[in-house]
């Protein structure tokens, strides 16, 4: 599979380059435990609803963007973002940010903080710790699981200054339990998935040696 052929690209990145250590290492998920917590730009797929094919090819520079259908804005802020960066391949991108909003979800519902501080810029990072914070307060623990990802779209593109942002959109089921400090359910179900809807920022310095793609802001879709 593709996203084993990234893993292992990934893995070496972080052993030379000593990145964030691993994007959701821990993750429950098989295929997503050995991604490393930042991830490479990949080909132009806008609407990534398919697995991509096994043993794609290996190209020795990033084929042009599809432009086709996609927002005049959108395709501004990519052309300009793989024109300040030849390496900026979105198949790669999208199969890292996939990954990435998974990791960082479980991260989140493990109260896993170091993992956080590592993806995350300090914004996000802080929305983050003070939400776990209050959770602590309130004596509540996760049981959530990403049960799928159903679709991930560029929604955003733009390069400010050497800084390029990608905005992604995920629509997931996840399903979501709350419980008490006593193991009591107080909200939820893990048999009744809800769709989530997300748009995640994620931004790079164009000139960073490594791939340290970072998620810089959150929303809802």
């Amino acid at each position: 599979m593709v996203i084993e052929i990234v893993i292992l690209a990934m893995i070496a990145a972080f052993l030379g380059l000593r990145l964030y250590s691993v994007l959701g290492q821990r993750a429950e998920h098989e295929e997503e435990s050995s991604i490393p917590q930042h991830f490479d730009a990949g080909e132009e797929v806008l609407d990534h609803r398919e697995p991509p094919r096994a043993n794609a090819p290996v190209q020795s520079t990033p084929r042009q963007p599809e432009i086709e259908g996609m927002m005049p804005g959108v395709e501004r802020g990519v052309r300009a973002i793989a024109a300040a960066d030849p390496k900026f391949d979105i198949i790669g991108f999208l199969e890292g940010a996939k990954a990435a909003y998974g990791m960082v979800l479980e991260a989140f519902w493990r109260g896993d903080r170091d993992t956080l501080k590592e993806l995350c810029d300090d914004d996000v990072y802080a929305s983050f710790d003070a939400a776990l914070d209050q959770r602590e307060v309130d004596g509540h623990k996760l049981e959530n699981k990403l049960i799928r990802i159903e679709e991930t779209r560029i929604h955003a593109a733009d390069l400010d200054g050497r800084v390029a942002r990608v905005s992604v959109l995920f629509v997931a089921d996840i399903a979501a339990v709350t419980r008490d400090s006593e193991g009591n359910v107080v909200a939820g179900a893990l048999n009744d998935a809800v769709e989530s809807r997300d748009i995640w920022t994620f931004s790079r310095h164009v000139d960073a040696a490594g791939p340290d793609w970072v998620l810089d802001e959150t929303d809802e879709g």
